[in-house]
């Protein structure tokens, strides 16, 4: 599935600088916690084996950088309306929802469903962002050549694997991830018969990223109306060259009754939950 290239909007994204926290996720620099983080409004947990912060570290002085990609699926336009520069950055665990919809079609190619050991997995890693879980699927689906040949079909154009294990450090851009989501919740692609996702297939994945936990419920859900069902992925990690925070968000919402494909990715951010601050207000600002 392809869309047309989007248009550039004119509302430049905020920045946002707070405290340092530290986040490492065993092993693999790229991967959001397992352990689901707190709130926005929460500082958040972090992992067991985490190092603590130095003492007196400064603050690295950078700019936090957000770029929003909104597309409404009730409207007549067919592209996504990006606000700010649409550059490549770190997937994180949004990264996850690609490694799912490539599962899907390995399996759509061998005529089957996914076995009960893969569900064991995909349903971890998109409801509580479970990196283990992400480990043995990217394994599967064949790292990053894999997550590049479901991406041709999905019709995703500028977004590179992670080398090796480094599923987080997937590079991508927002008009892309609203590409990813389109082959997930546009129906209108699927009347076509355009979408290389099967109905069942697209229809799983709404599920799983409908009952993301609750506490990694923020992003940009925070635009939903009141009392709609939400549907989502988030991703965070700290880069530990800079100490810097990378914080995104993908999903659909929903917006003065109409369901809206939602991807903001963000970088630079002194903090969680300063990232979180950022991508949230983008979200909001870009649905305006």
């Amino acid at each position: 599935m392809s869309f047309p290239q989007p248009h550039t909007a004119r509302r430049t994204t905020g920045v946002l600088l707070a405290s340092v926290a530290a986040l490492l996720t065993a092993g693999i620099p790229a991967a959001a916690a397992s352990t689901a983080p707190a709130p926005a409004k929460t500082a958040p947990a972090l992992a067991k084996s985490a190092p603590a912060p130095a003492e007196n570290a400064p603050a690295p002085a950078k700019t936090a950088h957000a770029t929003a990609a909104v597309l409404d699926l009730d409207g007549h336009g067919r592209a996504p309306v990006v606000h700010g520069a649409d550059t490549s950055y770190d997937t994180a665990s949004i990264v996850k929802v690609d490694i799912l919809a490539a599962l899907m079609l390995k399996a759509q190619d061998a005529h089957r469903a996914l076995t009960a050991g893969e569900r064991q997995h995909a349903e971890p890693m998109i409801e509580r962002s479970d990196n283990a879980a992400a480990d043995a699927l990217w394994r599967e689906i064949g790292r990053a050549p894999g997550l590049a040949a479901a991406n041709k079909r999905l019709g995703l154009t500028s977004t590179t694997g992670g080398a090796g294990g480094l599923w987080g450090l997937t590079q991508t851009t927002a008009s892309d991830q609203i590409r990813l989501l389109g082959a997930v919740f546009d129906n209108r692609t699927a009347k076509t018969g355009s979408d290389p996702l099967s109905a069942r297939s697209r229809a799983y994945m709404r599920d799983l990223m409908s009952h993301v936990v609750p506490e990694q419920a923020w992003g940009v859900s925070a635009v939903n109306a009141s009392g709609a069902q939400r549907a989502l992925k988030n991703g965070w990690l700290q880069r530990t060259s800079t100490g810097l925070w990378d914080v995104n968000s993908v999903g659909q919402v929903n917006v003065n009754g109409h369901r809206c494909l939602v991807a903001v990715l963000s970088n630079g951010s002194a903090s969680m939950n300063a990232g979180i601050s950022l991508v949230e207000r983008t979200a909001r600002e870009a649905v305006a």
